[in-house]
């Protein structure tokens, strides 16, 4: 459908800097939402409960916000795409390794998967500063949530 049944709140440029980075965002969380389940499934060795339990509550982060984020896109006229091929083709994060991994690998992956991705974010919000302080504010709220797990994760580390 080229033309969009819901219009926008927001002028043709603003709505095009939003949906950008609205879009990256879906992706980059639905990705995490992967991971972290990905993390979870092989995740082996000392503390191994716990790790597996913190990967699931970042899985529920991920899928929350997720919804979100599509469902401003939506908001703002933008039609939102989380299929399996533009994740793949267009996440930002880093790739996740196959197999089981330790928990100390695992920890310490999630954090620079997080670190990476919470800069991502910081970009976005300075990117809807001008363009849309709803989706910027949104945009904030997931920052904050990530930051939160980031510096649990890296707790594990220290």
């Amino acid at each position: 459908m080229a033309n969009s049944p819901i219009k926008s709140p927001l002028p043709a440029s603003d709505k095009e800097l939003t949906g950008n980075a609205l879009q990256a965002t879906l992706v980059d969380l639905v990705d995490l939402s992967l991971i972290g389940k990905q993390a979870h499934w092989n995740v082996v060795g000392a503390n191994f409960r716990s790790v597996h339990l913190q990967l699931d509550e970042l899985v529920a982060t991920a899928r929350k916000y997720v919804d979100e984020v599509a469902e401003r896109a939506n908001a703002i006229g933008v039609s939102p795409n989380g299929k399996a091929k533009t994740v793949v083709e267009s996440s930002g994060l880093p790739e996740y390794p196959d197999n089981w991994q330790s928990v100390e690998s695992t920890v310490a992956a999630i954090v620079q998967i997080l670190a990476e991705e919470i800069a991502r974010l910081r970009k976005r919000i300075d990117e809807t500063d001008k363009s849309d302080l709803v989706t910027q504010d949104l945009l904030i709220e997931i920052t904050r949530e990530l930051e939160e797990a980031h510096w649990m994760w890296q707790a594990q580390q220290a």
